[in-house]
């Protein structure tokens, strides 16, 4: 069976829709080459796949936010662009050789903006964040869900079934300081701040 092939705006519009059909396209085309210039450049098929997914996501956001422009090249090239910056960054962050990396030819320095680097620095955040909020107790994760969400203190009270808007001011400020701490403990966010400073 022929594969069907689909332009850049079938691909974006695919994407931003979550649309299974594409996205399996996606994998089937591009992923080979992903894989390719990751395990011949000190990683591995998991690695790969971490970096190929976490494209995906990125371009997601960046199409969220309606600040993604890619008229000028493929969605391959494209593509290939942001999992090459976020495996050397994962590499810098390893603290790796990146001076020899294999590239494939269709990189593109142009395509990579400060917007693309920041947003990829928000993602290993919110990624750090998320998987030290799912280890918290239900309670707090529903506390501080509702505090996220700006709803008032009395709300939350009520809500959680405490007896005191004091009380739930008190277990909001431990939850929050235990997500934080546990944060601050990782490794991996020791890596970010010493590569973002």
């Amino acid at each position: 069976m022929k594969m069907v092939g689909y332009s850049n705006e079938e691909i974006l519009r695919g994407i931003l829709k979550n649309n299974s059909l594409i996205l399996r396209y996606i994998y089937k085309t591009y992923f080979h080459k992903i894989f390719s210039f990751v395990t011949n450049n000190k990683g591995n098929s998991e690695e790969a796949n971490d970096v190929f997914q976490e494209a995906i996501i990125v371009i997601y956001r960046k199409l969220k936010e309606d600040n993604l422009a890619i008229a000028n090249c493929s969605f391959d090239t494209y593509l290939f662009s942001v999992c090459r910056l976020l495996w050397l960054k994962q590499l810098q962050i390893k603290r790796e050789d990146i001076v020899k990396i294999e590239d494939l030819d269709i990189y593109s320095e142009k395509l990579i903006d400060d917007d693309l680097s920041d947003l990829i620095k928000k993602n290993e955040r919110y990624k750090l964040f998320q998987d030290h909020f799912q280890k918290l107790g239900k309670d707090c994760q529903k506390i501080l869900q509702l505090f996220f969400k700006k709803a008032p203190i009395k709300q939350i009270t009520e809500i959680m079934g405490y007896a005191s808007d004091s009380y739930t001011k008190k277990r909001k400020h431990q939850c929050k300081e235990y997500l934080v701490k546990s944060i601050k403990q990782d490794n991996e966010y020791k890596k970010l701040i010493n590569y973002d400073s």
